[in-house]
């Protein structure tokens, strides 16, 4: 210990001479960051950029400077320290950032070797030299008597000092040459990782599903290690590239809580390649606490909701080569009719305006007028004049059956390959089914032919590997649609 003190001491004088200090006892003037206005720009990513404005006092000459409650999750090699005030002669020298926090177990391993008082729950107090706190509390006495307590047996401990190092709060330090002395005006901004924010949204159907009324909140959850008293706080839609660093591991709480607030006005705006979002008062974000904040609101959007049958979806080939094993994606076993709701981003929708990505519940009065959930899906970030599709879940009335009936192989330059796919509606409605096959044995196809209970009918293209039928099913029947396929790889 006696070592690594006098290592730490030569260390300081050898700084102290490079940069010309009158001597190695003359104490720096400390001063401490007063706090000011902050903006705080949050991303989809875990991850916030902050900007503060402090007022701090500063003497001609060296100064060190404590900047305190910052959040623990600092990136300590983004911060920028500028002074407002004389920005030409004010320099940072060096920055720390100093998050060894106090604590019972970070003041117990301070004091190993040196003297402390501990009061038990039996109001007896034992004075000696702490040699141990990793399990039990283990002192020596002046006499040389050993004493071991357990955590339950202590009422108190009684410390002579708080040890240099350890700090009541995550902080920034600085020692900054300044060439003009008074109180200074200083911009701060540090980019922070564990705050996010995403987008949710409520949307209420009516009772025939074409038109929904909608709600959209930000939803922002801040675990950085730090709260954010009446900030301007911007969120920004997007996906912005980040380069992977090491990541420092530091203890910080998890748990958050809920709290909402009043729907503000939120005003949009694009910036750069993304879309920013502003409130317009300030707002207050508490570390470790989940805040919701309405941003958007539309009243009767017209949708359409529709089913669609995908009886191979997740097959794919054209990795390495044609799909040329026969019992590929022949049997999938797959029934469920998907229920989707489409909807536009557009003016004549009444909803003119970019969605950020986020979670979409859906929910429906029922005949009592209570609402209740039928369904929840995910967006994308999603522009203006752009068409939004839900998967709200399966049809428990609506089922589907995909059966190969042939397959065979064109030699060694391609094959053909024919399925029957039939639906059955036991609803007491007539419903179209939108069919989705994907042709995922090669690149080169072509339909041979394609009938819908036994009529001829023509496929759509989606894609160039996929195709669609809209097929009419009757109340209480069914409908057969039946076709066969011919890829080409030589």
């Amino acid at each position: 210990m006696k070592h690594k003190t006098l290592f730490a001491t030569l260390v300081a004088l050898l700084l102290v001479v490079s940069i010309s200090l009158p001597s190695a006892s003359s104490a720096l003037p400390a001063a401490q960051a007063q706090s000011g206005a902050v903006q705080l720009t949050v991303y989809n990513q875990d991850l916030a950029l902050v900007s503060e404005t402090r007022t701090v006092p500063l003497e001609t000459g060296l100064n060190s400077v404590v900047f305190s409650d910052v959040a623990a999750l600092i990136d300590p090699t983004s911060v920028s320290f500028r002074s407002l005030t004389d920005p030409e002669g004010t320099e940072v020298l060096e920055q720390n950032f100093e998050y060894d926090l106090v604590g019972s177990a970070k003041l117990l391993q301070k004091f190993i070797d040196q003297v402390i008082v501990v009061q038990t729950q039996d109001s007896q107090t034992y004075t000696g030299t702490l040699l141990s706190a990793v399990d039990n509390v283990i002192l020596q006495g002046e006499d040389g008597a050993v004493t071991m307590l357990s955590q339950e047996q202590i009422r108190n401990i009684e410390f002579p000092a708080l040890p240099e190092g350890l700090r009541t709060r995550p902080s920034l330090v600085w020692l900054i040459d300044a060439q003009q002395a008074g109180e200074h005006e200083t911009a701060v901004t540090y980019l922070t990782n564990g705050m996010s924010w995403r987008a949710d949204y409520v949307l209420l159907l009516n009772e025939e599903s074409d038109a929904f009324d909608l709600n959209g909140w930000v939803t922002l959850d801040n675990r950085s290690g730090a709260s954010f008293e009446d900030a301007m706080l911007k969120l920004v839609a997007g996906d912005i590239n980040q380069v992977e660093q090491q990541v420092f591991s530091r203890d910080v709480m998890m748990m958050a809580e809920a709290a909402a607030a009043p729907a503000p006005a939120v005003e949009q705006r694009e910036f750069f390649e993304y879309h920013l979002y502003q409130v317009t008062r300030p707002v207050t974000v508490k570390d470790n606490q989940t805040k919701q904040i309405e941003f958007v609101t539309a009243q009767d959007v017209p949708a359409t909701k529709f089913y669609v049958y995908d009886g191979a979806a997740g097959y794919a080939g054209y990795g390495y080569g044609p799909v040329t094993d026969a019992g590929y994606g022949a049997q999938t076993g797959v029934s469920d009719v998907a229920v989707m709701l489409e909807f536009r981003t557009d003016e004549a929708s009444n909803l003119e305006t970019q969605l950020p990505a986020g979670r979409v519940r859906l929910y429906q009065n029922d005949v009592d007028g209570s609402p209740l959930l039928v369904g929840e899906d995910q967006i994308d970030h999603t522009p203006k004049n752009e068409t939004v599709r839900l998967a709200v879940g399966n049809a428990f009335d609506i089922v589907g059956e995909r059966v190969q009936t042939n397959y065979k192989p064109l030699g060694d330059s391609g094959a053909e390959e024919s399925f029957r796919i039939t639906l059955r509606n036991h609803k007491e409605e007539d419903v179209e089914v939108r069919v989705v096959e994907n042709l995922y044995r090669w690149t080169q196809w072509s339909m041979v032919s394609e009938t819908l209970d036994g009529k001829p009918v023509e496929h759509t293209p989606r894609s160039s590997q996929q195709v669609e039928w809209r097929v009419p099913v009757p109340a209480g029947g069914e409908a057969v649609l039946e076709y066969t396929v011919q890829y080409r790889w030589k």
